[in-house]
């Protein structure tokens, strides 16, 4: 179905109106990153893992939906059950991969009380360092980091799906799916050539 036919009008509920769903860039990302990042190491002490700040919300002056996206990183496969041990401890449940391959998606749990990390928004992913989706957030982000014309360009192209989805979160990321893909595709084969290690 074409994408005009599927979204050509979309019902914008009373609760949703004047509600953006893309805000003006803020520094306070940044620091929302390393507060999240403190805490969640404080569960995993002597664990062998990075963690990475990835998604709009790591790029600095891109207009983001404000949810910081985190991966967290590990080497050897034995430690995957290790860090799933501590993420619950710290509240959180693991969720499955959600159909994307070595990417493991951690929620906060309905009764965590953890006041930091119940009150910042944000998407936490757990990957084996050979993962492709954890591949494409890296090379998406520095990418978009070194090249303004790239920011700008996709934070213009948020918006106008914003608009077109009357800020409703659940069809934005639909279309962002059908539309967007292509131009995070072309962005991140040619950080891949500026980036062959990665």
């Amino acid at each position: 179905m074409a994408l005009k036919a599927k979204y050509g009008v979309a019902i914008v509920h009373p609760f949703q109106k004047n509600r953006m769903l893309i805000e003006k860039y803020t520094s306070k990302w940044m620091k929302d990153f390393e507060d999240l990042k403190r805490e969640i190491e404080s569960g995993l002490r002597g664990l062998d893992y990075r963690i990475e700040h990835v998604g709009s919300t790591a790029v600095s002056n891109l207009d983001a939906k404000p949810i910081i996206d985190i991966d967290i990183v590990y080497d050897n496969e034995s430690e995957f059950g290790k860090v799933k041990t501590g993420l619950i401890k710290l509240g959180y449940y693991h969720n499955g991969d959600q159909g994307i391959k070595k990417r493991e998606v951690f929620k906060r749990g309905e009764y965590s009380s953890n006041g930091l990390l119940d009150s910042i928004p944000h998407h936490l992913y757990v990957c084996p360092k050979d993962s492709e989706p954890l591949k494409r957030h890296i090379l998406m982000r520095d990418f978009l980091r070194k090249n303004d014309w790239a920011r700008i360009k996709y934070q213009d192209m948020k918006y106008e799906l914003a608009e077109k989805a009357n800020q409703d979160k659940r069809l934005y990321a639909e279309m962002k799916e059908l539309t967007v893909n292509g131009f995070i595709d072309e962005i991140i084969e040619k950080e891949k050539v500026n980036s062959p290690n990665v």
